[in-house]
């Protein structure tokens, strides 16, 4: 679960470990992402391991994934939930504020899924993508246009993988909370 130490993350990985799985939480912030991964282990007894990775870094990705793999195998279940966004008047913007959002937001839930991906097409296994989006993606809404603009991204890379990578077993959704 990418943005996994606080949130929405942290509440998809205590329940997903209340249900008996193996979790992993990734987010930048190693010292949030320990806590996270020791309150959750504490309440659920089931293993919660904690590695710091920046989505935006294909790099990164890669060595949190081998990571991920040595503790815990190869994910069943995939949460891109990592995101980042400033409200802001969009004329405000800099050039390098858009970016952030969007290479956070939509490079690195592609990062995380091509990376995860490629490694369950070799491994023969399948594995359900769940991505989250946010429901300003259809309405629009006014100071969080970058943020937008990257889950309309997320939705398209999730409709687009559904149909193409359903013959080996994975599934994608997306949800709007």
């Amino acid at each position: 679960i990418t943005g996994g130490g606080t949130g929405l993350g942290y509440a998809m990985a205590t329940m997903l470990s209340q249900l008996g799985a193996e979790v992993a939480i990734t987010s930048r912030k190693m010292d949030v992402l320990q806590k996270a991964a020791d309150e959750i282990q504490e309440l659920t007894g089931n293993k919660v391991v904690a590695l710091a990775s920046d989505v935006r870094e294909p790099s990164s990705v890669k060595e949190t994934v081998s990571e991920c793999i040595e503790h815990i195998g190869l994910p069943h279940i995939v949460v891109n939930n990592a995101a980042g966004n400033f409200i802001s008047p969009t004329e405000r913007l800099s050039p390098n504020a858009w970016r952030t959002i969007v290479d956070i937001v939509l490079n690195g839930t592609a990062n995380v899924t091509l990376d995860i991906g490629k490694r369950l097409i070799v491994a023969n296994q399948g594995a359900s993508f769940l991505n989250i989006s946010t429901v300003f993606t259809s309405s629009g809404s006014g100071f969080v246009c970058p943020s937008a603009a990257a889950k309309s991204g997320v939705e398209a890379i999730t409709k687009s993988l559904a149909s193409e990578w359903a013959k080996y077993g994975m599934r994608f959704n997306c949800i709007a909370p």
